[in-house]
């Protein structure tokens, strides 16, 4: 009997393991055993609900993955998002969900977050080249070049023939500014996929960008004729004929978008804006009407509305248009100065409304003065001083004018303030205390105004033309135009005459400037996308027409539109010349009508040449004149703020200055900036939505 415990006893401890030893017979019972078995029953009940569960999570995950995949093919990328998300909450090691999370981001442009999770699902899926693809794509979009090079070169290391990478490197050359690169690498891309549509679509858009429509036609005629049903095709079709000036055909093929995919947003938004060129401005408003009862924060929709009802001839409903659309949107710096324009050319400068809007300008100019930011400050001002003139708040600006050590412009804005009854005793005591401080003023000794002798000596036009219309606003060109303009009253240096900004074609504009008797006409045009904008002006010789110089900026951001255009104007200031007028004489002492505030400097040497023997150079910048016109040279001996004197010294033997002679400092002009030095934005935006990751439509997208 004892032997048989024993061997029970041995039994149980070899089936439930050392740790967990069988009660000795001096406690074992039937209802121990009983308690025993039930626990490692409940034990095993669990773990197989845990395993269910997993897979339920598991399902779960494929579910949202497979709504997501289909979101996706509609192009619902919200809903895709939604999907997504909860397939990754689900399962956060689903790498396709990440992967295609990614994907959405990057259609939305959210490319921060983009980077997130592509960089997330390339630690589920490292081998993945179609995510590493992606990541340079998203680096690209970011800014961040050097950072996609080094993906773009590992990859096709790896694999030379790797199409996306050779998209993703094309794209790079755009954003690099060398478009030409680009269609180099296209071409080579297109001998191996000769029927691709990307490529076909993406060398038209490139070499469209550059001006070579002709070039264009035949890929997009290839694309057309091999993707019939493809609403993207007409879409893109209808863009590059657009920008060639075929409005009629443009319009054409945007409707057969809209016909094979009712509803598409970009072909609706296109139609729209070619319509408003081709001068229906009641149907580019219907289109209009139609985006934004979609989308009420559409302020692009609203400005296109707004403009269509100023070329109707309804003004007070533009007003009222793009006064809401400035209310959705106050930075649309386009909206703004639309409506601002059109505030000013059809209001007295009494009005309310006036003072409105101006005050938003006084508001923004002394938020950037409290964080010294000067030169935002003044732009400001002088925006929210063209709206209302008379507005208190000129003393503010005249202060800033003190405070760069102007005290002469200071002085002429107290005066002005003075003379619109503003009747202030801090502004009588300062008019008082300046007016004693300047009595030793260069002006004073030689008994000159300056505000009478100031003299602008060059002489340039500012023009769009119709038809380089941007796309995501209309007569983009025409306001970018406006806004250097605007900024180049206030060059002391530049004339600026009122002619009418926009001009139907070059020649157009050759002709008015050279009427006009213009040295330079400068004609602007805009890229832009829903981040960024660049600006090219082309500087052309007045009396000839041919070209002078060109000059490109690129800013991102809020205020791109000023930032750009103050960049464009300082590189025309600094391009053209120093020219002067020698105003008087005294024995060998000259003063002329440019001070520091013009850049002169002391013991700065110049050529005296004799009165209107210097022309403007037939191409290109610069002043001609032989050496036998040069009759002397002024060396500085002392700036004011609006005058300099120096001391004259004549060439040859007889004494041939004389008061009106030119004063020129020549210089040597830097080289140009290549035809593709600055990125293109509206293009980057083109070859973005039509080069989405390769893994979010495998099954349509060749």
């Amino acid at each position: 009997m004892g032997k048989e415990k024993k061997d029970t006893k041995t039994t149980l401890l070899l089936c439930t393991g050392p740790k967990v030893p069988f009660p000795s017979s001096s406690v074992f019972s039937p209802r121990s055993l009983w308690l025993f078995l039930l626990f490692f029953f409940f034990v095993f009940i669990g773990s197989l609900g845990q395993l269910r569960a997993q897979s339920g999570l598991a399902s779960g995950a494929a579910s949202y993955y497979d709504r997501g995949r289909a979101y996706m093919a509609q192009e619902n990328w919200y809903a895709a998002a939604e999907s997504l998300l909860e397939c990754v909450r689900l399962n956060p090691a689903h790498a396709e969900g990440t992967a295609a999370l990614a994907g959405c981001y990057y259609e939305l442009g959210e490319f921060d977050q983009a980077l997130s999770w592509v960089r997330r699902a390339r630690t589920l899926a490292r081998s993945s080249m179609p995510l590493a693809n992606l990541e340079a794509a998203v680096l690209t979009a970011l800014g961040h070049l050097e950072q996609a090079q080094v993906i773009i070169t590992d990859i096709l290391s790896r694999e030379p023939y790797n199409l996306e990478a050779l998209f993703a490197g094309a794209e790079l050359d755009v954003a690099r500014g060398r478009s030409g690169d680009a269609v180099i690498r296209y071409r080579e891309a297109a001998r191996r996929f000769p029927d691709d549509r990307r490529l076909l679509l993406s060398l038209a858009l490139v070499l469209c960008s550059l001006g070579d429509e002709e070039g264009a036609r035949p890929y997009i005629e290839r694309a057309l004729l091999q993707h019939r049903e493809d609403y993207r095709v007409y879409y893109y079709a209808a863009y590059i004929d657009a920008k060639a000036g075929r409005l009629s055909q443009a319009i054409s093929y945007a409707e057969q978008a809209l016909d094979y995919k009712p509803g598409y947003k970009p072909a609706r938004a296109l139609l729209a804006s070619l319509r408003y060129r081709s001068g229906q401005f009641e149907e580019a408003a219907a289109l209009a009407d139609q985006a934004i009862a979609e989308n009420r924060g559409d302020t692009a929709a609203w400005y296109l509305k707004g403009m269509s009802y100023i070329s109707l001839g309804r003004k007070n409903d533009a007003m009222n248009i793009l006064s809401q659309a400035s209310g959705i949107d106050p930075n649309d710096e386009f909206i703004r100065s639309a409506l601002e324009d059109l505030i000013i050319g059809n209001t007295k400068a009494e009005d309310p409304l006036r003072s409105r809007w101006a005050s938003w300008h006084f508001n923004r100019a002394r938020d950037f003065r409290s964080r010294n930011l000067t030169d935002q400050a003044l732009f400001e001002y002088r925006r929210g001083l063209r709206l209302n003139p008379y507005a208190g708040d000129r003393w503010e600006y005249a202060e800033i004018l003190r405070l760069q050590g102007y005290l002469a412009r200071y002085l002429e804005e107290l005066r002005f303030m003075r003379s619109l009854n503003l009747n202030n005793p801090a502004i009588d005591d300062a008019i008082e205390a300046y007016d004693a401080l300047l009595a030793d003023a260069l002006y004073r000794r030689w008994d000159v105004d300056p505000v009478e002798i100031a003299k602008r000596h060059w002489k340039v036009a500012v023009f769009s033309i119709a038809s380089q219309s941007a796309f995501y606003h209309a007569e983009a060109g025409s306001v970018g135009s406006a806004y250097i303009r605007d900024l180049l009253v206030h060059d002391r240096n530049i004339a600026v005459p009122g002619l009418v900004l926009k001009q139907p074609s070059f020649s157009a504009a050759f002709r008015t400037a050279r009427e006009e008797g213009a040295d330079y006409f400068l004609i602007v045009t805009v890229s832009e996308n829903e981040r960024d904008l660049s600006l090219k002006g082309e500087l052309f010789v007045g009396r000839t027409g041919s070209p002078a110089a060109s000059f490109y900026t690129y800013r991102t951001g809020d205020d791109r539109l000023r930032n750009a255009s103050r960049g464009l104007v300082d590189q025309l200031s600094a391009a053209l010349p120093f020219r002067a007028e020698l105003i008087l004489r005294r024995s060998s002492q000259g003063l002329i009508d440019k001070g520091h505030a013009d850049g002169v400097k002391s013991e700065t040497e110049y050529d005296v040449v004799k009165k209107g023997q210097p022309v403007i150079r037939n191409e290109g910048i610069g002043l001609v004149y032989s050496p036998e016109d040069v009759v002397g040279k002024l060396r500085i001996e002392r700036t004011d703020e609006e005058v300099s004197m120096g001391l004259l010294t004549r060439t040859g033997f007889f004494d041939r200055i004389g008061i009106g002679d030119e004063i020129i400092l020549q210089k040597e002009q830097p080289a140009d900036n290549p035809p593709d030095a600055m990125a293109d934005p509206e293009l980057r935006s083109l070859l973005r939505g039509l080069s989405s990751p390769p893994f979010l439509f495998s099954s349509n997208r060749t």
